[in-house]
């Protein structure tokens, strides 16, 4: 695991952004596996930024992202499909048809999943953006979930409805179940960049990158991936 540390938040930001950037522009159509919550935001940003003054097409590209709250869809504006719209496809040229996430008014969620893993294994992602959660997980992958596990509906911890909880107005309207890729659907893409910011997450960098690879910590699989990048400021990085 390459791991780069930066001073801030802003750092972190445009050096995710150098590293996708270079995806992009080497594979027009390239498949980008996307993550949603604040952490990326600053890479989305400068993504828009870039499409907007230097022209940097994603006609071609392909996204697919991580997870999705079960019961939510685009009329939601605390949806991920919401969010992914709102904070970046809408400040680019994409295709909307070449954009996908799991569905989460799905009526057969099992169906949802499968066919979620069928179009995983027919659009390998070029490069997965992934955050961390204060327990570890990524995506919405809990602690105990097996590292062979392929997209799933998940039961959320009461630590990750708390963290999401700043998203909502309260904390009884974060939803309790979500649809996720799983461990072995991210492990799957060619290329992982992790994001970490801030003193909350520190513990669980540590545990990424010098901890026991343990279901117990889900993103310390990623110590096993041939080629994934850490960017986390100084603050996350503060245990190292």
């Amino acid at each position: 695991m390459k791991v780069i540390i930066t001073k801030d938040y802003e750092e972190m930001s445009a050096k995710a952004f150098e590293l996708m950037k270079q995806v992009v522009t080497e594979n027009p159509s390239a498949v980008l596996g996307l993550a949603t919550g604040s952490t990326p935001l600053g890479l989305y940003e400068r993504m828009a930024e870039d499409h907007k003054k230097n022209g940097t097409s994603y006609k071609q590209v392909k996204t697919v992202n991580l997870d999705e709250y079960e019961g939510l869809d685009i009329s939601s504006d605390q949806s991920y499909v919401y969010f992914m719209r709102e904070n970046l496809f809408r400040h680019l040229d994409i295709r909307p048809a070449n954009t996908n996430i799991e569905n989460g008014k799905a009526q057969d969620p099992e169906a949802e999943c499968a066919r979620y893993n069928a179009l995983l294994e027919s659009m390998r992602q070029d490069i997965q953006v992934l955050g961390i959660g204060s327990n570890g997980h990524i995506a919405f992958n809990e602690p105990g979930t097996p590292f062979d596990a392929e997209t799933h509906v998940v039961d959320l911890t009461e630590s990750t409805i708390r963290d999401n909880s700043r998203l909502f107005a309260r904390i009884e309207d974060v939803p309790r179940r979500a649809f996720t890729m799983g461990p072995k659907n991210i492990m799957n893409a060619r290329r992982i960049l992790i994001l970490a910011s801030g003193a909350n997450k520190a513990k669980a960098v540590l545990g990424l990158v010098k901890g026991e690879v343990t279901e117990q910590l889900p993103a310390s699989v990623l110590q096993r991936h041939p080629d994934c990048t850490l960017v986390c400021d100084e603050a996350a990085a503060s245990l190292l």
